[in-house]
């Protein structure tokens, strides 16, 4: 009862209607009437307490949030994954297999998956991260959509096996629910720490497809996305969260399974062996090549993490060979941007002083510093990148009608190290690592600063 006599407070403090906690608390002692009234007496002492002692110097209002019409749940970062994962695989006709290792902060994901075999998902707590993600790339080998799933050090011990599911383009879904520090670090605080991990952090030339979610809600859509590109382009995606997402909640509105994009999934089919021998490396237009199943009549070809012949698959070591490869699987990374959507302005004007781009978890807290600067009469917009490997085709395009571009990170500046290596363009950075989110205060100041700043 100590926590509803403080809700009760809390209550009070921002004048909020203790009816609908009073509603949920009936409901959820319904068998048992005496727990219930203790608990709603203590909610109403704490209300009353707070009014008459007039704790606080000032009271709050807090007007209702404007959401879309339908159904809705209040949803962590980790939660919208396991059911973005369970659509995917409901949506491409697969079975799912997650391969995974506990780790914090990304345990969740695993057990909530092991409550979904109903839907075809398969779990296996492994021993370890290597063989969490090789069973995952097995898995890929059979025809299932394969996901596995780690924090930073555990992404580092799967890194030789999501170097093979590149060389051997199979479809593989590799989760990073980012945490502080290297090594073990803070495993509890949050950090952005990996993406330099994630688009470059392989032996060799190993393109990986990366993208990002920027809420809990948005880890729905997110892995769904990244759930649709591995199967349709053959390609391993890495999807990066991380501890402030996958903990935090939000408002998540249902979606009616229409809306899905559809996931197209093509097997190769069985073929006559009288005939030239099955090459499992031609591509269609996009560079994907087909999905050959172990065993299937036919289709019997060399599998394995040597280089590959070009539309063959056999052994190679000739240098020509894995000059054309090594182009071959840069482009097909490359291929993805055109099936991607454009990015867009989140807030603010087309063009202007100053624009600041984001990805993943400081979403929420650019946004509303953007909006505050501009209460007060800057120019700042806001672009939030879910795509960073490869990036929007008509990012380039975007941040040259800005005067300034400003990459706020809760890292050193990796995104700023990308976007000025693929682009040449003067950004620059607002850096923190200290194991939690941007205030918005110091972001609006950061922002005001900059603006500032080109005018002296």
């Amino acid at each position: 009862c100590k926590n509803m006599f403080i809700l009760g407070i809390i209550y009070w403090l921002y004048s909020r209607s203790l009816d609908a906690t009073i509603s949920f608390i009936e409901k959820k002692f319904g068998n048992k009437p005496e727990i219930a009234a203790a608990n709603i007496k203590a909610l109403q002492d704490g209300y009353t307490f707070g009014n008459a002692t007039q704790l606080f110097s000032e009271r709050y209002s807090v007007d209702p949030a404007k959401i879309d019409p339908g159904n809705y749940r209040n949803i962590t970062g980790n939660e919208a994954t396991v059911i973005g994962l369970t659509a995917a695989t409901k949506k491409s006709g697969l079975k799912m297999f997650f391969g995974s290792y506990p780790i914090t902060p990304a345990s969740d994901i695993l057990h909530g998956l092991a409550r979904m075999k109903h839907f075809d998902v398969y779990t296996f707590q492994a021993e370890d991260e290597i063989s969490a993600v090789t069973s995952s790339i097995g898995a890929a080998f059979g025809g299932n959509l394969a996901v596995t799933c780690s924090s930073g050090p555990g992404i580092a011990l799967k890194t030789e096996a999501i170097s093979l599911a590149t060389i051997l383009e199979l479809p593989l879904v590799i989760i990073n629910v980012q945490r502080a520090g290297p090594s073990t670090g803070m495993p509890t605080k949050t950090e952005q720490a990996d993406l330099l991990q994630a688009v470059y952090g392989r032996a060799g030339e190993c393109p990986l497809v990366v993208v990002a979610a920027r809420s809990p809600a948005d880890c729905f859509d997110t892995i769904y996305e990244a759930c649709k590109i591995a199967l349709e382009h053959m390609v391993p995606v890495m999807f990066l969260s991380d501890g402030y997402i996958a903990n935090g909640a939000e408002p998540w509105k249902y979606p009616s399974g229409d809306d899905l994009a559809p996931i197209t999934v093509a097997f190769d089919k069985p073929r006559d062996t009288s005939g030239e021998a099955y090459k499992p490396y031609v591509r269609d237009e996009n560079l994907v090549r087909p999905w050959a199943i172990p065993g299937t009549k036919g289709l019997e070809h060399r599998i394995g993490g040597l280089e590959k012949e070009h539309e063959t698959g056999n052994i190679s070591y000739d240098p020509d060979n894995h000059q054309l490869m090594t182009e071959i699987r840069e482009k097909k990374r490359d291929l993805v941007a055109g099936f991607l959507p454009p990015v867009e302005v989140e807030v603010g004007d087309e063009s202007g002083d100053l624009l600041v781009i984001g990805w993943g978890s400081t979403f929420g807290s650019i946004k509303q510093a953007v909006l505050e600067a501009r209460e007060e009469g800057y120019s700042v917009t806001q672009v939030h990148l879910r795509h960073i490997s490869p990036f929007p085709s008509n990012l380039e395009e975007v941040m040259k009608r800005y005067k300034k571009v400003l990459i706020p990170e809760i890292n050193s500046g990796q995104l700023l190290k990308l976007i000025r290596d693929k682009f040449l363009l003067p950004a620059e950075g607002y850096n923190r690592v200290r194991g939690v989110p941007f205030s918005v205060e110091e972001l609006k100041n950061a922002f005001i600063d900059h603006i500032e700043s080109s005018k002296s």
